[in-house]
């Protein structure tokens, strides 16, 4: 008999042993997910506009403003950490309202805070906010979705990310003709906090349990090379997306001469892409297959990179920052659909938890304090380069050492892969 805690074993997914009657996509439920997810980014993503002045008020070298993100990426790992045993504790609907108000209270709280230590306290807090979301937010989604489904269903609710990378650079400058940075981002704290009382109330979401997040089972994902696997995609997907975008403003402003205005509004508007491809990505990871749809979008953002870095222009730069973001944002559906396919619903936010604690300490934690040291030895092309030249280096090893079960085993969408 197949125990919870066993991610290896073959355990037939719930909706296959009970099938029953079709269910609909829950458009209220994925509604109000994706606009928490949304400002769980976005308040996390204003950090990086908001750096050329965080740089001058402060004082600040490239590699000093980008280790901001350090305390962003260090909280949100110590928030999918706690994740799990929040879930088990509470529920995943109480742990996606949790995550929200925390949120919200460390981004009012930066608004009132004029010391530089007390704000990177404060950015720590904010990611263990935001880190608390997602396992529960993806549990949520799956176990009320056919898994037919599953590839549409996270498409929609990536445009939550992917709306608040448009935005974040728009709204930072637009609010910073009326606050100063800290107040851009402590108008955002009030809507985070109401918004996840509101889905507290709703009754929406109700899931099973959470699986308690035991040495065994942990002991049991480190021993699975499809966990390797999946984990290592992420790493490489959060550090080409978000350490350059993070970075991106920084990159057109000191290398290219633009004014931080005309910079802003370019990273923003690049990110409209990943409105229109997510979806493109979702259908093709439902069709194709979601390992090779999570390589092939990562290898074109990777080779995206390496061009930003070697063919500018006021012309063409914009258009190579359009197409790495809709190759970047193309990762998500397949990634998030491969992790949920390849570990079963008792799990699965465990699962989610460990593989974005692993990515997230390597590509937000440590991608743009690298992007920005590089930048300070050398410039930000040579960083973005060397980022899309690692990207495609680490798929070519990932095509010739393949991790054995980063992929739903055959006979089963949902089987994961057996424990070694």
């Amino acid at each position: 008999m197949t125990t919870p805690e066993q991610p290896g074993t073959a355990a037939a997914h719930p909706e296959e042993r009970n099938p029953g009657p079709r269910r609909a996509i829950p458009a209220a439920l994925l509604a109000f997910l994706g606009v928490l997810f949304f400002l769980n980014i976005v308040s996390r993503l204003c950090v990086g506009p908001l750096l050329p002045v965080i740089e001058g008020e402060f004082g600040l070298r490239h590699s000093a403003a980008g280790s901001l993100y350090f305390f962003l990426a260090a909280g949100s790992c110590v928030g999918l950490y706690l994740s799990g045993h929040i879930a088990w504790r509470l529920s995943h609907r109480a742990t996606i309202a949790v995550s929200g108000m925390t949120l919200g209270t460390a981004l009012v709280a930066v608004a009132f805070t004029p010391s530089l230590a007390g704000i990177r306290a404060e950015l720590l807090l904010l990611g263990i906010g935001a880190g608390l979301y997602l396992p529960s937010g993806v549990a949520v989604l799956t176990e009320n979705t056919p898994e037919g489904s599953w590839g549409k269903v996270l498409a929609i609710h990536e445009l939550g990310p992917n709306l608040g990378y448009i935005c974040a650079p728009l709204i930072a400058e637009l609010l910073l003709g009326v606050f100063s940075w800290q107040g851009v981002l402590g108008s955002m704290g009030v809507p985070a906090i109401l918004l996840s009382g509101a889905f507290l109330l709703s009754g929406l979401g109700e899931t099973a349990p959470a699986q308690r997040p035991g040495g065994a089972a942990l002991a049991l994902l480190a021993r699975d090379r499809s966990f390797w696997g999946v984990a290592g995609l992420f790493a490489v997907s959060i550090g080409l997306g978000l350490g350059i975008y993070s970075m991106m403003p920084l990159f057109l402003v000191n290398d290219l001469g633009m004014d931080r205005a005309h910079a802003n509004l370019i990273t923003g508007l690049s990110r409209v892409s990943g409105l229109f491809s997510v979806f493109v990505a979702g259908a093709l990871a439902d069709r194709l297959g979601r390992p090779r749809a999570a390589v092939l979008s990562l290898a074109a953002a990777g080779t995206c990179a390496v061009l930003l870095a070697v063919v500018q222009g006021p012309r063409v730069t914009p258009i190579l920052a359009f197409f790495q973001a809709a190759s970047a944002a193309s990762f998500y559906p397949a990634g998030f659909s491969l992790l949920s396919s390849v570990f079963p619903l008792p799990v699965r936010n465990l699962a989610v938890s460990m593989v974005l604690i692993l990515a997230t300490l390597f590509g937000a934690g440590g991608v743009p304090p690298l992007i920005g040291l590089l930048a300070d030895g050398a410039s930000f092309s040579f960083a973005f380069g060397a980022a899309g030249a690692a990207t495609l280096a680490f798929i070519v090893c990932f095509m010739l050492f393949p991790s054995g079960g980063a992929k739903p085993r055959v006979g089963s969408r949902d089987t994961p892969a057996a424990s070694r």
